[in-house]
């Protein structure tokens, strides 16, 4: 690593930035939606999960159950799922259908984000302390890493299960940061989601968003600005982090 940089860490979310499992979510909450009122149809739903990437599972939940007048549908499930809440059990059906999908290798690899995985091999060769903020539970962010055999290339991971609040608080990457020991104006955060983005900015860290067809419409209502970069051709991602990591340390160089 270049002595002096400014970027002395570089932290990844995972869902849509890693690996496109906000499609797979996506999925799994559309035929949960369908299971619950079979008027729905799972593309009007997919689409409408594009309102609430990012956010904890409880926000996603109730979002949809309002969104799609699901709420009384639901609520008659909660005795069969044995939970308290009407979104509870609309998360409790999707379950079944995601874990499959993310157990299965072949549905992993086939949604990759390929060249975030190669930004990822990048600082590690690089010898940069990685780190992983999710707002996937532990139990699901586990399985994805070990499935795609890649959880060994962080040195921390901070999911929902570690923070009281999730994105866009900033207590994710506040955490991240020190486990890690680097100061946040020093981490820089690879997001998809305008939450993650925000949730970076917010703990005054420096972030490059890729977007994704699910998050590019909210990724460019957030202001720009000096310690925030918008790439939407995934191909330009590590050449844009190089430069990104140049500039920054140029500006170290100006202000002492």
């Amino acid at each position: 690593m270049t002595e002096g940089i400014v970027i002395k860490a570089l932290i990844f979310d995972l869902d849509g930035t890693l690996v496109q499992t906000e499609v797979l979510k996506a999925k799994s909450y559309a035929r949960a939606a369908v299971e619950l009122d079979n008027s729905l149809t799972e593309d009007e739903v997919v689409d409408g999960f594009k309102d609430y990437v990012g956010l904890s599972r409880k926000e996603v939940a109730e979002g949809l159950l309002k969104k799609f007048n699901l709420e009384n549908a639901a609520r008659a499930k909660m005795k069969e799922y044995n939970v308290y809440t009407p979104w509870q059990a609309y998360v409790d059906i999707r379950l079944d259908t995601y874990f499959k999908m993310i157990s299965d290798p072949t549905i992993l690899k086939a949604h990759l984000c390929p060249y975030n995985l190669g930004l990822l091999k990048w600082a590690r060769g690089e010898g940069y302390p990685t780190g992983l903020g999710t707002m996937s539970h532990r139990r699901e962010a586990f399985r994805v890493l070990d499935v795609l055999g890649i959880r060994s290339e962080f040195d921390f991971i901070a999911t929902i299960q570690d923070v009281e609040h999730g994105k866009p608080d900033p207590e994710i990457y506040n955490l991240l940061a020190d486990e890690l020991k680097v100061p946040h104006a020093d981490c820089l955060v690879v997001e998809d989601s305008a939450s993650g983005v925000e949730a970076a900015l917010r703990a005054s860290m420096n972030c490059i968003a890729v977007t994704t067809d699910f998050t590019r419409e909210g990724v460019h209502k957030i202001p720009p600005g000096g310690n925030l970069r918008v790439v939407d051709t995934p191909p330009a991602l590590l050449e844009t982090a190089k430069a990104f990591i140049g500039e920054l340390n140029s500006e170290k160089e100006k202000t002492g």
